[in-house]
């Protein structure tokens, strides 16, 4: 019996052992750029989206709105602070409402992690998250309602934990937080890809996930909804889900369910956005996905 554990011990640690070699350094990348980023861009990418306010660009704003959510790299507990006060100062509803989808989704640490996936699939995080952004700051925008769409009594920005006078040390400092925020869930998502290796036979999975592509989209937006917790730790699953038969369009509806339905999200949206209108972003989130996953099986 002792033997026994301890041979699947050794199996364990080959499996974890190969697929953090593999995805180590994609984890550092991002650790490094989403710190460069927070530190030396923040503030830009937020007074580029502030700037847009009395351009008279319209609906246009959206797709801007969009693009800096991406390039945004707060969570969804900074980003929400940040909508505040933009919202007091007369920021258009449809452009908060892209700049939040979007930034809930990807952000530049996000990106480079999911470098690890292949080109195919980074794009088709890019763009769908992008997407994403786009759609829900035009339904918002073409609301006949009056009334408010968000409620952000109660919210003002946070205070910057980026304020040592000196730059490489605001730079350590913000490293440090990134390692310790997401640390243990990229390690527990490489044990848990070691485990699939290791006692999930590929050609059933394959059969959920490749063969029935359609059920196979509907499986991974709704997993999506409880097993999402890290944008890192989720890495090492998709890789190896994809390698082990996995389509495109259900890593799609997984990469876009997943953050979106994120429980630590989930409770500041439910605040901002009300009852009704939650419920809407949930039905929009689930129905986006699917759709995506669908087309972009369709189409590769």
């Amino acid at each position: 019996m002792l033997e026994t554990i301890q041979g699947e011990l050794v199996y364990i640690w080959y499996y974890f052992d190969v697929q953090l070699r593999q995805i180590f350094m994609y984890w550092v990348l991002g650790m490094l750029i989403g710190s460069l980023v927070s530190v030396f861009a923040k503030e830009k990418i937020h007074k580029m989206f502030a700037s847009m306010q009395g351009t008279g660009i319209g609906t246009v704003g959206i797709l801007l709105a969009s693009a800096l959510g991406i390039l945004s790299p707060l969570c969804m507990y900074g980003t929400i602070p940040i909508a505040a006060s933009f919202y007091r100062q007369g920021m258009r509803e449809d452009w908060l409402a892209a700049f939040m989808m979007s930034s809930v989704l990807l952000n530049p640490q996000l990106l480079m992690y999911s470098t690890a996936l292949g080109t195919t699939a980074l794009l088709i995080r890019l763009l769908s998250c992008y997407i994403c952004g786009v759609v829900a700051g035009m339904l918002v925008g073409f609301r006949s309602v009056e009334k408010p769409f968000f409620h952000f009594d109660g919210f003002s920005p946070g205070e910057s934990h980026d304020t040592d006078p000196n730059p490489f040390l605001r730079f350590l400092k913000n490293l440090g937080r990134n390692i310790k925020a997401t640390g243990v869930y990229f390690l527990i998502g490489i044990l848990l890809s070691a485990l699939f290796q290791r006692y999930v036979p590929s050609e059933q999975f394959a059969g959920l996930f490749g063969a029935h592509r359609g059920f196979g989209v509907l499986l991974a937006a709704t997993i999506g909804v409880p097993l999402y917790a890290c944008g890192g730790g989720t890495i090492p699953l998709l890789q190896e889900w994809l390698m082990s038969g996995m389509s495109l369009g259900s890593a799609a509806a997984f990469m876009i369910t997943g953050p979106a339905t994120k429980i630590t999200n989930l409770g500041a949206l439910k605040i901002v956005l009300g009852l009704k209108h939650f419920a809407f972003y949930i039905a929009f989130v689930m129905v986006f996905s699917l759709v995506t996953g669908l087309l972009i099986n369709l189409i590769l």
